[in-house]
């Protein structure tokens, strides 16, 4: 990384240069920034492994399907600098939204029938979104090795198959999600709760503890499995699930009966107006 930090490019052609003369191997970390620890995590692993560390910092309009809630998205470029600076970035590409998406942009890349459950039910057109914008930025970073959390399963699973599908350059590196003492998920929009939904957001990490220990235990019908998450849930009354999954970690087509894993349970909760996914895999029985 040079001395005074990473270069910081905001054009597709600054990108290039940026890149030409850097080494292999070369680890991506795709942002929308405000970055936290569990971004950290994934630069650090990027760093570990990599001659050269890029990381983008861009928030994607077409993944959003609330205008307030991409208004809402916090944005300080300067502090996610001085975060990547600090875990030892080589080369930040923070476009604006014209520059990822040219004036006339009309092409979008849809995953198929993995995006439009869940997240892609409750959020029409959302992972569109990702997959179109994740396909653009590996083009252009052209990466041997791209870092996502594992938090957002569904996510992985869905830049997974796109990168399969379509060949994009280079191995995607599923990483470990990263939690607060209490267990909740690392995410930008844990800022948002007021102090008292905060406290009760743990519930999500509580559900999913239930349901790994009871599938750790013998049970393996997924409709238990469900109502297992559901009762947990149903004792905070501050939130309000949208939805409980167990699912092929693969199709995310919803598990019926026994399955002795491997499996992938997620969930979709609001508290206090604030919307918080999460999720666990199962092993194999």
């Amino acid at each position: 990384m040079p001395e005074d930090g990473p270069v910081v490019a905001r054009t597709r052609e600054e990108l290039r240069a940026a890149l030409a003369s850097t080494g292999r191997p070369r680890g991506f970390v795709a942002t929308m920034g405000a970055l936290h620890e569990g971004h950290v995590s994934l630069l650090r692993r990027a760093r570990a492994e990599s001659a050269t560390v890029v990381a983008s910092i861009f928030v994607n309009p077409r993944q959003f399907d609330r205008a307030d809630d991409l208004a809402a998205y916090p944005r300080d470029l300067g502090s996610d600098l001085d975060v990547c600076a600090a875990a030892g970035v080589d080369v930040v590409f923070a476009p604006a939204g014209e520059e990822v998406y040219p004036p006339g942009s009309a092409t979008t890349v849809d995953p198929g029938p993995i995006g439009r459950v869940l997240e892609g039910a409750s959020r029409p057109g959302h992972f569109v979104g990702v997959a179109t914008v994740v396909t653009i930025l590996i083009d252009l970073v052209a990466p041997d090795r791209s870092y996502f959390g594992e938090k957002d399963g569904q996510q992985l699973v869905v830049v997974r198959r796109i990168a399969r599908d379509l060949a994009l350059p280079g191995a995607i590196v599923g990483c470990p999600t990263v939690r607060e003492p209490d267990g909740l998920a690392m995410s930008s929009r844990n800022e948002r709760l007021a102090p008292a939904d905060r406290e009760a957001a743990a519930v999500l990490r509580r559900a999913l503890l239930a349901v790994r220990d009871a599938h750790a235990g013998g049970v393996t019908d997924a409709g238990r499995l469900r109502t297992t998450m559901l009762e947990v849930l149903a004792r905070e009354p501050r939130a309000h699930v949208d939805y409980v999954s167990v699912a092929d970690p693969e199709t995310l087509v919803e598990a019926e009966g026994s399955r002795a894993g491997p499996l992938l349970v997620s969930l979709a909760v609001e508290v206090g107006g604030v919307r918080l996914i999460d999720c666990e895999a199962l092993p194999a029985g």
